[in-house]
């Protein structure tokens, strides 16, 4: 479960501006805030059903995205490239100078 927030959350940090105004909200409100369906649901003054759908739909939007776009997959394999980089740099497999270095601290910002 926790997994599956955490890659929703990342989704929606990559596609929100793909989202409605209300499915941000309840994304928002349900993955990030922590709100119950409950909650969201007496919070807009619709059925906990309602909001339900509203999510599982905004999920299945939010994994289409990825599976067009592949944002997050891209994102996924830059830090695993800079990460096996930097291990190498600190194990000395080949000498680097400041710039690369500089360029490398460039690049994890860019994420």
């Amino acid at each position: 479960m926790l997994e599956k927030t955490m890659r929703l959350n990342y989704l929606l940090d990559f596609y929100q501006s793909l989202l409605t105004p209300k499915q941000l909200s309840y994304m928002e409100l349900y993955y990030l805030d922590d709100y119950s369906l409950g909650e969201i649901a007496e919070e807009y003054d619709i059925s906990r059903q309602a909001v339900y759908d509203n999510i599982k739909r905004t999920e299945q939007m939010l994994e289409e995205y990825e599976e067009k776009l592949g944002l997050f997959k891209k994102f996924q394999n830059r830090k695993n490239i800079i990460s096996q980089l930097k291990e190498s740099m600190e194990n000395n497999k080949f000498t680097v100078n400041t710039e690369i270095k500089h360029l490398f601290e460039e690049l994890e910002k860019l994420d």
